[in-house]
C-alpha cells in the first residue's frame, strides 16, 4: 500500500455498488448490535444471572457453527447478493419476534421463564441466518470492485462494521434509557428494513464456481485449504482462542449495573468503547498502513488487547474500564485489518464463501463461545476473576502461538497473490 493509500482509500467508496455495499453492512450491524445491546440487558435485569448472558451467546454459536459446514459451499454455488438479501430478510422476521417477545402482552400472559426461553430461540435463529451472512458478505465484496481496490475495500468493509458496533449499542442504551425495550427493537426492525432496499440496488452478480463436486468433497476442498496452509491457519487459531478467553464483554451488563453503576447509558457506551478504539485504528491505517514487520505487529497488539482486559477486571471506574476497552478494540482492530486482508489476497474466488465459513467457524463463533465461557466462570468464580482469568489466558495464548508459528511471526507484509487450493 503505497503512501497515496489514503486518497485511494476515498476514490473507492465513490463506486456505487461498492457504496450501496457499505450502507448495507453499516445499517445491517448497527441494527443488530443496537438489538442485541437492549435483548441482553433486558435478559440480565430479569434473571440477576450472568450465566444467563453465556447462554445467549451459546444458542448463538450451536447454529452458527453447525451450519457453517455447508453455508460456505452453498455461497459458493449461489448469487451472492440474493443470499446477502435473503439473510436480511430473515433478521427482519426475527425482529418481528423479538419486538413480540417484550411487548406488553407477551410480559403480561407469560413468565420471566418463558421470555428467557424465547429470546434464546431469537438469538439460535440468528445465529442460523449469520452462517450464510457471513460467506455471502465475504464473498459479495470482490465482486463490486477491482482487484487492485481489495485493500481499501477491506478498510471500509472494516470500518462500516466497527461503526455499526459503536454506535448500535450506544444509541441502543440512549433507547432503552428513555423510551424502553418495545421502542429500540422497533427502531432496529425499521432499519433493518432499510437496508433490505439499499442491497436490492446491487445487482446480481455472476457465480464464480459452478462446477458440483459434492458437498462432501466441497466442503473437503476449503477445509484442506485452509488447514495446508499455515499462515490462513495461524490466523485463524490466534484470533479463535484470544477473542475465546478474552470474551469479558459479554459480561457488561453485570459490570455496569452491580459494579460500576452507571445505567443504561453508561452501559451502552462501554459496550461502545471496544468499536470506538477499533474505529479510530482503523482511521489511523488510512494514512499510515501496516507496511512492514506485520506478524510482529499483530502478536504485539493481541497481547495487549489481552493485557486492557485484565486490567478492565480489575477496574472499579468508569472512565477507566472505558479507556481500557477502548484501547483493546484499537489493539483488535489491527488483527481484523491483518486476518481480512490475508485472506481475501490469499484466497482463490471459487473458496471465498468456504473459507469465510471456516473463518466464522474459527472467528464469528469463538465470540459466543467467549462470552459463554466468560459468563459460566462468572457464575462460579464471580464477575471479576473471570474477566482477569480471560486476559491472562490470552497474553498465554499469544505466548504460545508465538513459538508454534514462525510463517507468521515472521511476516513482513502482506501479497495480494492467491494461494493454489489443493
Amino acid at each position: 500500500m503505497q503512501s497515496s493509500g489514503g486518497i485511494n482509500t476515498l476514490k473507492v467508496l465513490l463506486q456505487k455498488e461498492f457504496s450501496l455495499f457499505i450502507a448495507t453492512r453499516f445499517i445491517l450491524i448497527f441494527s443488530l448490535f443496537l438489538q442485541n445491546t437492549v435483548v441482553s440487558y433486558k435478559l440480565y435485569s430479569l434473571t440477576k444471572n450472568p450465566l444467563s448472558l453465556g447462554l445467549v451467546g451459546l444458542f448463538e454459536v450451536i447454529p452458527a457453527f453447525a451450519c457453517a459446514f455447508f453455508a460456505g459451499y452453498v455461497v459458493d454455488r449461489k448469487e451472492k447478493r440474493s443470499v446477502y438479501l435473503l439473510c436480511i430478510l430473515g433478521y427482519i422476521l426475527n425482529a418481528i419476534l423479538f419486538l413480540y417477545i417484550t411487548s406488553t402482552s407477551f410480559t403480561h400472559q407469560y413468565s420471566v421463564s418463558a421470555m428467557e426461553r424465547f429470546i434464546y430461540m431469537g438469538m439460535f435463529i440468528s445465529g442460523f441466518i449469520r452462517a450464510f451472512l457471513a460467506p455471502s458478505s465475504f464473498s459479495l465484496l470482490p465482486l463490486l470492485v477491482k482487484k487492485e481496490d481489495i485493500p481499501f475495500a477491506i478498510t471500509w468493509s472494516s470500518t462500516s462494521w466497527m461503526l455499526g458496533s459503536v454506535l448500535g449499542p450506544l444509541v441502543g442504551g440512549i433507547l432503552l434509557a428513555h423510551y424502553g425495550i418495545s421502542i429500540s427493537i422497533a427502531f432496529a426492525l425499521v432499519l433493518l428494513c432499510v437496508s433490505s432496499f439499499f442491497i436490492l440496488a446491487i445487482k446480481r452478480k455472476p457465480i464464480q464456481y459452478s462446477k458440483d463436486i459434492g458437498i462432501i468433497k466441497g466442503l473437503a476442498q476449503g477445509f484442506r485449504f485452509v488447514f495446508r496452509n499455515q499462515l490462513i491457519l495461524a490466523v485463524l487459531s490466534l484470533d479463535l482462542f484470544a477473542v475465546l478467553f478474552g470474551g469479558a464483554e459479554a459480561l457488561l451488563p453485570v459490570v455496569s449495573t452491580d459494579i460500576l453503576q452507571v445505567g443504561e447509558v453508561g452501559y451502552g457506551w462501554l459496550r461502545s468503547a471496544h468499536g470506538i478504539g477499533a474505529i479510530f485504528l482503523l482511521l489511523v491505517l488510512t494514512y499510515i498502513p501496516l507496511k512492514n514487520h506485520v506478524g510482529k505487529k499483530l502478536f504485539l497488539c493481541v497481547g495487549l488487547f489481552g493485557l486492557c482486559i485484565l486490567f478492565f477486571g480489575l477496574s472499579t471506574s468508569f472512565i477507566l474500564s472505558f479507556f481500557l476497552l477502548f484501547f483493546a478494540g484499537l489493539f483488535d482492530g489491527v488483527s481484523v485489518v491483518i486476518r481480512h486482508s490475508i485472506l481475501q489476497m490469499k484466497t482463490p474466488e471459487h473458496l471465498k464463501g468456504r473459507v469465510s465459513s471456516i473463518n466464522m467457524m474459527f472467528i464469528s463463533s469463538s465470540n459466543e463461545l467467549g462470552a459463554f465461557e466468560s459468563g459460566f466462570t462468572a457464575r462460579y468464580l464471580g464477575t471479576v476473576p473471570a474477566i482477569v482469568l480471560g486476559g491472562f489466558m490470552t497474553i498465554a495464548v499469544v505466548i504460545s502461538t508465538y513459538f508454534l508459528a514462525p510463517q507468521l511471526k515472521n511476516l513482513n507484509a502482506m501479497e495480494d497473490e492467491p494461494v493454489n487450493d489443493a
